[in-house]
């Protein structure tokens, strides 16, 4: 895919490429096709982080829950299997995935979202020790910290699918 052929799609076939891209919210994506034509891939990620930023206080909180857990074993996107296991997390041992869910658990408990953490590039051991780190935040604090790393793992997301 190359951004001229992005730019050239209605509507509902660029939601459909690129939809994906926010975890289970393709309305980032449909808000941001209104500011076409995308120069490149960091315009089209500033568009969409921009649809985001101006986003409602609810809708940014369902992003951040349209996020799997890390680690979990239930049904998640292809998109977060895929990150997920680059990290190693899909071959944690019982004792690893053990903590994994007890940190995951607590974060969730406290924050009422999941733990984000754009992985790409990290082991289980970098994830781990974010989540130890960032459970001691204030909500605010993480309620930013966790929509950064949703624009990250958008970034890394976008930079797979084009040429």
């Amino acid at each position: 895919m190359t951004i001229e052929a992005l730019n050239a799609l209605d509507r509902a076939r660029f939601v459909e490429t690129v939809g994906w891209i926010f975890e289970h919210s393709p309305w980032v994506t449909e808000r941001a096709w209104a500011e076409r034509p995308f120069t490149n891939l960091d315009a089209l990620h500033g568009a969409m982080v921009d649809q985001v930023e101006h986003a409602s206080a609810e809708e940014q909180l369902a992003l951040l829950r349209a996020h799997p857990d890390l680690g979990t074993r239930a049904r998640v996107s292809d998109a977060s299997a895929s990150e997920q296991a680059g990290a190693g997390l899909d071959q944690l041992t019982p004792a690893e995935l053990k903590q994994l869910l007890a940190l995951n658990k607590a974060y969730r408990d406290k924050f009422g979202f999941p733990f984000l953490f754009a992985v790409k590039g990290s082991s289980k051991h970098d994830i781990v020790n974010a989540l130890e780190r960032r459970v001691s935040s204030s909500r605010n604090e993480e309620f930013q910290v966790a929509l950064a790393q949703v624009y990250r793992i958008a970034k890394f997301r976008l930079e797979s699918i084009f040429d």
